[in-house]
């Protein structure tokens, strides 16, 4: 099998996006551009990836080595083709394939990725193209009579009748051979109004030297590039929709799925049921006949078989429920773990705690974990009753089958089967209430007579 290697142009500022943070930084399904595009060319098969970035950009570096991609700096702006031939540094005497894709197109896709590559193969060079629906100022693919690649037209550049052609360049190229690659970006010229060497202009050096470039067609949407905040909105869009599909598919429920916001790497099994508006942040699982009600989020999280969750509710990162937990209304979950059968139904904020199998915690109860500097852990037993209205002060344990009365503050360590009181003593001062309204009523009159 022939060595892949791909090369992803992020050196761009991305002024239109009218922010300090590099385009690619930028995130679509709560992964930035560029994490989705070196994911797609894994996905590809692609096992070496130089990711090419100007020199101030030291986020977009610690992100490519995070993902496990090496580097390139493109010290001047010189235009695409500057960019990718920026990437021989990194990838020196490499003669396998290379595919080359720009950072910010965030819906690319592994298999058209691979279709690039397989074209390449046979012809040594490859150029996807789209039919967008308003093919607008895109540069327009030429086919010769053979259906390969003639020539790839600046829309500012084309005749009438080239600009009626509906095929346009999408920014992704491969070539079978990446030191021939190089070759052929080495050529380039800049005899252009900007000064800058061009990628789209390859395949005309290529031809020079016998190459004929193989025209691969894609959908607009996997070939979506990202220039300002608007079409970071549409791709997020366009993303979520994608997302949602492939769990409707998976046989996950969703009564309405367009109102459902998911990450990038959510991951909820068959017969999970979710309600409308429901928010998934980062790093969410939910298993299999989970129901999640509406207007939850989630982040961070772990719901398991048969729980219950909302609606309204909010699970914070550490949270774990573990098999027919019940989560309701108004109640909020941080790094804790909710096991068997346990239920907080209403007006609750479990934080830094264990809940034991079976334990039922009233509304308005809470886990005071946070004493300005440190957190402290609650652990709280198996079949215990938290009353309503219970304040548990931590570092502190109740063990199992405990009762705490309604309104306790608790804040030393409870014996299993026991029940905790810990409240003021009522008084009862007998007519005091009627006094109290006769004398301010006296008061009103007087303020009334001046």
């Amino acid at each position: 099998m022939t060595a892949k290697a791909g090369i992803i142009l992020a050196a761009g500022q991305g002024t239109r996006m009218k922010s300090a943070k590099p385009k690619v930084m930028h995130e679509v399904a709560h992964l930035p551009m560029l994490g989705h595009v070196i994911a797609a060319m894994r996905g590809a098969g692609i096992e070496r990836i130089v990711v090419v970035t100007a020199p101030q950009m030291e986020d977009v570096r610690a992100l490519a080595a995070h993902f496990g991609a090496e580097t390139a700096i493109q010290d001047k702006q010189l235009g695409t083709g500057h960019a990718a031939a920026s990437a021989k540094s990194a990838l020196g005497d490499f003669t396998g394939a290379v595919l080359i894709n720009n950072g910010d197109m965030p819906l690319a896709r592994a298999d058209m990725m691979r279709e690039s590559l397989d074209s390449a193969a046979k012809s040594g060079l490859s150029v996807v193209a789209f039919r967008p629906q308003d093919p607008a100022h895109y540069g327009r693919v030429i086919l010769d009579k053979d259906g390969l690649l003639d020539r790839i037209v600046e829309y500012k550049d084309a005749s009438a009748e080239q600009r009626a052609v509906d095929l346009c360049c999408a920014g992704t190229y491969s070539a079978a051979n990446a030191a021939k690659f190089f070759e052929w970006a080495a050529k380039l010229k800049s005899d252009n109004a900007q000064g800058e060497y061009y990628l789209p202009e390859v395949p005309l050096v290529a031809k020079a030297d016998g190459v004929k470039s193989a025209v691969t067609v894609t959908d607009e949407v996997t070939v979506m590039g990202v220039n300002s905040r608007a079409e970071l909105a549409l791709a997020e869009a366009a993303m979520q929709q994608r997302l949602r599909a492939k769990l409707l598919n998976d046989g996950v429920g969703m009564l309405a799925p367009e109102t459902v916001f998911l990450s990038h790497d959510t991951v909820i099994e068959a017969d999970a049921q979710i309600g409308p508006y429901v928010v998934f942040g980062p790093g969410v699982t939910v298993r299999g006949g989970a129901q999640i009600k509406s207007h939850s989020h989630l982040e961070g999280a772990e719901v398991g078989k048969g729980a219950l969750v909302g609606p309204y509710a909010r699970l914070r990162p550490g949270a774990v429920l573990e098999e027919d937990v019940h989560i309701g209304n108004f109640v909020e979950v941080k790094k804790a773990r909710i096991e068997k059968g346990a239920k907080a139904n209403h007006l609750t904020y479990i934080g830094d705690a264990r809940v034991g199998a079976g334990a039922n915690i009233g509304a308005g109860t809470i886990t005071c974990n946070y004493d300005g500097y440190d957190k402290h852990f609650t652990d709280i037993g198996a079949g215990a009753f938290i009353g309503s209205d219970t304040a548990l002060v931590a570092p502190v344990k109740i063990g199992d089958g405990v009762i705490t009365a309604a309104g306790s503050v608790i804040t030393k360590d409870v014996e299993a089967n026991a029940l905790a009181v810990a409240r003021g003593e009522q008084r009862q001062i007998a007519g005091w209430a009627a006094k109290f309204r006769a004398r301010k009523a006296a008061e009103k009159a007087a303020k009334g007579k001046k």
